[in-house]
């Protein structure tokens, strides 16, 4: 008892000492958000326009442009994030995330089909192809990876998420080159950017991310046991067949409809969980909680320095989650414990 006693009292100091560093970092994130673009303003400035619509033009700029970006770059950032700590740990592989996996792939795959044979052409026509084809990959991953066993390997994981990737983002460039006129829309929606999409598109998908990220709540307890291995968490109870269909659920959801906005934007799931995971131990009802804080910091961060480097100009914040995640990757890979959580 002597010796839990100190631990526990640690954890819980660097939770705290965590949460606080992470809520600071987003509402640092979100002011930068709002200041910095083409027509840069003071943080200052607009933080007063924030809290008084005085009808000048950094007011304008503030409330129609820049907030509502915050606000998606927040929502979606939330979405990958947490996606990415639900199937590390439904998948029990540290190196898992929505564009490893395929799950991403599979949405912006099954938008391309949208809008290159049903004529889609907006967020709220494609959004039920970009669920469809989330879901669609997340299982194909799954039975690819596992070869017909009752257990996957992280590793065989990995490669089919690859894999599958490579495949569908191969039919899909074959799809825009063949007829560049009607893939044109998809052009830059495929970097990954949060510049694009209006406020009404972003309350088309808000149910669904809600709805993706309601259901993680409720299985997050059931994921600790599930990191003890299947037959261990059934034996303490755990519905393990249930809690993994909705997991799958909330991925799609969270994944799907976070690809429908913004379209590619990777490594924000494999990043964010990592780094939590050294505040929050190994307790995914934490994990989720700062995953869902900490990723709309990382990418509001990434939106932000994709503006200012480039400015009058921008860069996608996808191509700067990637120059970003590449390296993390490969250092995890490194690692002698990215074999398991």
């Amino acid at each position: 008892m002597t010796a839990t006693a100190p631990y526990t009292t640690s954890l819980y100091g660097r939770r705290t000492a965590g949460l606080l560093v992470i809520l600071t970092a987003l509402g640092i994130t979100a002011l930068f958000s709002v200041s910095f673009g083409a027509n840069p303003l003071s943080p200052v400035r607009a933080w007063e326009v924030l809290w008084l619509r005085d009808g000048t033009e950094a007011s304008h700029i503030v409330w129609t442009v820049r907030l509502p970006r915050t606000l998606l770059g927040m929502l979606v950032g939330a979405a990958f994030g947490v996606a990415g700590a639900l199937i590390q740990a439904l998948s029990r592989n540290p190196l898992a995330d929505p564009e490893i996996l395929g799950v991403n792939a599979g949405a912006g795959f099954a938008i391309t089909l949208g809008v290159g044979f049903f004529g889609l052409t907006s967020v709220s026509g494609y959004i039920w192809f970009a669920l469809l084809g989330a879901g669609v990959a997340t299982v194909l991953v799954y039975l690819i990876g596992s070869g017909g066993r009752s257990s996957v390997s992280p590793e065989m994981l990995v490669l089919a998420g690859v894999a599958l990737s490579a495949v569908l983002h191969g039919v899909a460039t074959f799809l825009r080159l063949i007829d560049e006129e009607t893939f044109r829309a998809l052009r830059n929606w495929e970097l990954g950017s949060i510049a694009r999409t209006g406020l009404d598109e972003t309350l088309v998908v808000l149910p669904f991310l809600l709805a993706g990220l309601l259901v993680a709540i409720m299985i997050a307890g059931s994921l600790n046991s599930i990191a003890l291995g299947d037959d261990l968490a059934a034996s303490l109870g755990t519905k393990v067949g249930r809690t993994r269909v909705l997991g799958i659920v909330a991925v799609t959801l969270l994944a799907g409809g976070g690809t429908a906005l913004t379209g590619g934007i990777g490594f924000v799931g494999l990043m964010v969980p990592h780094i939590v995971r050294w505040f929050t131990g190994p307790d995914q009802r934490w994990i989720i909680l700062y995953s869902a804080l900490a990723a709309p910091a990382l990418m509001l961060a990434a939106d932000v320095t994709g503006r200012v480097i480039a400015r009058p100009g921008e860069i996608e914040v996808g191509i700067v989650t990637a120059v970003i995640g590449a390296p993390v990757l490969i250092a995890l890979v490194r690692r002698r414990l990215a074999s398991g959580l």
